[in-house]
């Protein structure tokens, strides 16, 4: 007679596209929650943050990590700093992340992974910045919290207590963050070392990708994409290049760019273009393409494992332009 105790059954182990089409599938639900019932935004960030918690791995243990506020008129602004083993005793080099979620979610939290991946890759301190998020805070008001960090930095208020190096700064985000990043460095650009650009969102006037595919018609970006318009932009110009900096001319002398682009993602053309006009103008671009991966892949290391690789070498990107 056969044994009749049976072996534990497993689930079989998802194949990345499940995992992606999982991932999306979750996103939309979200948006639609956020497109209808704006005033439930903290219940949309308590969601996202736990969808983020599931699918990350946590990243590597720190020397030390900071929380604190550098204070701006009535609305101080909540940062926290990465100091890793193996950063230098003295001030030195520091890269500012500025985190994705559209300009509507997102958190120094959801982003924890990302932004330990390249404090340890780097051995540099990483500062990143909890923005003002619409709908309560409309534009300008996160790129205004991230400049007035950025400034902070660049005058030397965080080199004696925080060890961050007035004079040996870059700056990076995702997403949104990688919008306002691209900004900022073309203002900036005499005064930044790199920038990071993960999958930015470079215009905010057309919503559709100008050659759709297969993956775009669960239509999940323009959903977001309206949602930011209605929400964030308001009333302002999108065509202004703090808004849209894709439509910058000048984009001579810009710090060395890293910039990463994904196939499944409808944000991925103006992102190689980007990158391609960077060129033209003689910037330095190390750009990465990543075909079968969706957007915000980064804060799903467990998923797909170029979440914890990517951090890595764009890591590698900073300490050769960085390092003195």
């Amino acid at each position: 007679m056969k044994n009749s105790i049976l072996k534990p059954h497993r689930k079989p182990k998802k194949n990345p596209k499940e995992f992606a089409d999982e991932v999306t599938a979750k996103m939309k639900a979200q948006l639609e929650k956020l497109r209808f019932e704006p005033n439930q935004i903290a219940d949309i960030h308590n969601n996202i943050r736990r969808m983020t918690n599931q699918f990350d791995i946590p990243g590597p243990e720190m020397k030390q990590i900071l929380d604190f506020n550098i204070e701006h008129d009535e609305d101080p602004i909540p940062v926290r700093l990465y100091i890793p083993y193996n950063a230098s005793e003295e001030p030195g080099p520091c890269f500012i992340y500025l985190h994705g979620g559209g300009f509507v979610t997102g958190s120094i939290d959801s982003h924890d992974g990302i932004t330990r991946r390249v404090a340890s890759g780097t051995g540099f301190r990483v500062l990143s910045v909890d923005y003002r998020l619409a709908p309560q805070y409309a534009y300008p008001a996160g790129p205004d919290d991230c400049e007035y960090v950025l400034n902070w930095a660049l005058e030397g208020y965080g080199q004696d207590e925080y060890g961050i190096d007035r004079n040996n700064l870059s700056l990076g985000g995702d997403s949104a963050g990688g919008n306002m990043t691209a900004y900022l460095a073309q203002k900036y650009r005499n005064d930044l070392k790199a920038q990071i650009l993960f999958y930015p969102l470079m215009q905010l006037v057309d919503f559709k990708p100008p050659k759709p595919g297969p993956q775009d018609w669960l239509q999940l970006g323009l959903m977001a994409l309206k949602f930011i318009d209605e929400h964030y932009v308001a009333d302002s110009d999108p065509q202004e290049t703090r808004l849209s900096p894709l439509f910058e001319k000048d984009l001579k002398d810009l710090p060395p760019a890293y910039v990463l682009t994904c196939g499944l993602d409808p944000l991925r053309d103006e992102g190689k273009l980007y990158a391609d006009n960077m060129k033209a103008h003689g910037v330095p671009v190390v750009y990465e393409h990543e075909k079968m991966l969706p957007h915000g892949f980064l804060n799903f290391a467990k998923a797909f494992p170029k979440g914890r690789k990517i951090p890595l070498d764009a890591a590698d990107f900073l300490r050769k332009h960085m390092e003195s």
